[in-house]
């Protein structure tokens, strides 16, 4: 069975950091890394991490040169992987303990080097422990497949679900930009001929921390989608303009759902 690598981010997540890793190291298969980078945190995050470090040899921390944000504390960790699958997963969010399992396999069957799941949206105060929540939570739906132009419009992939394969891409860095990291590592991948699949089932539990309406928020992240087309992705202004319309209309749509 594959070595999995799985990438987390840390700052100042100590109140989180517990259920982020147990459902990390519960997970069916136990073929893993845990490659943890603490971004300078200020909490008693790193102290934590040093203690579950002791009890499985698979948490592997290290402690960032420099606050850098999550997009280069997730590199940091990338570039210790030995995994021949690299996954992510944010120290406040958590997995189903047959997350990986399932998607192994699923990648396997369909040969597809990059892939993704449905989750689950919680409300930040979950305590990551009942276990009442799988009814309550709203699960946000995978797409079977996207490609490019698609994701173009939409980041159809949640990072705490997306797994790619080392082998078959290569170890991928995210782009060094101040937000939507993420994004532009798919967009990456994809643009070179991948597209990604999507697992049905949701195999993840995403905590929803937000302040002002989503609206506000969608809309916050226009100027960093139109740095990621103009200077990522290198569109033409016409081609940006009309990608970044698509994008605005499609979050204000899901807003509204």
């Amino acid at each position: 069975m594959p070595l999995v690598s799985v990438v987390m981010p840390v700052y100042n997540s100590a109140s989180t950091l517990g259920a982020a890793v147990r459902s990390v190291l519960t997970q069916t298969h136990s073929d893993l890394e845990l490659l943890v980078t603490d971004d300078q945190s200020s909490d008693g995050s790193m102290d934590l991490l040093r203690e579950l470090a002791v009890q499985d040899e698979r948490v592997l921390p290290q402690v960032a040169p420099e606050r850098g944000g999550a997009g280069r504390a997730r590199n940091l960790a990338i570039q210790r992987a030995r995994g021949e699958y690299i996954a992510f997963l944010d120290s406040d969010d958590m997995w189903l303990p047959e997350k990986t399992e399932k998607q192994l396999a699923f990648a396997a069957e369909g040969d597809v080097p990059l892939t993704f799941t449905s989750y689950f949206k919680m409300d930040a105060d979950y305590d990551g422990e009942s276990t009442d929540w799988i009814p309550n939570g709203r699960v946000v739906r995978a797409r079977s497949h996207v490609d490019y132009r698609a994701m173009l419009v939409q980041d159809h992939i949640g990072a705490l679900t997306a797994m790619y394969s080392r082998t078959v891409l290569g170890t991928r860095l995210m782009p060094t930009m101040r937000k939507r990291q993420d994004y532009a590592l798919w967009l990456s991948i994809m643009r070179d001929g991948t597209d990604a699949r999507g697992l049905a089932e949701p195999l993840a539990v995403y905590r929803a921390h937000q302040a002002g309406s989503l609206s506000s928020n969608k809309l916050s992240l226009v100027p960093y989608n139109w740095e990621l087309y103009r200077q990522h992705e290198h569109l033409s202004v016409p081609r940006s303009t009309r990608a970044l319309a698509g994008a605005v209309w499609q979050s204000l749509r899901n807003s509204r759902v």
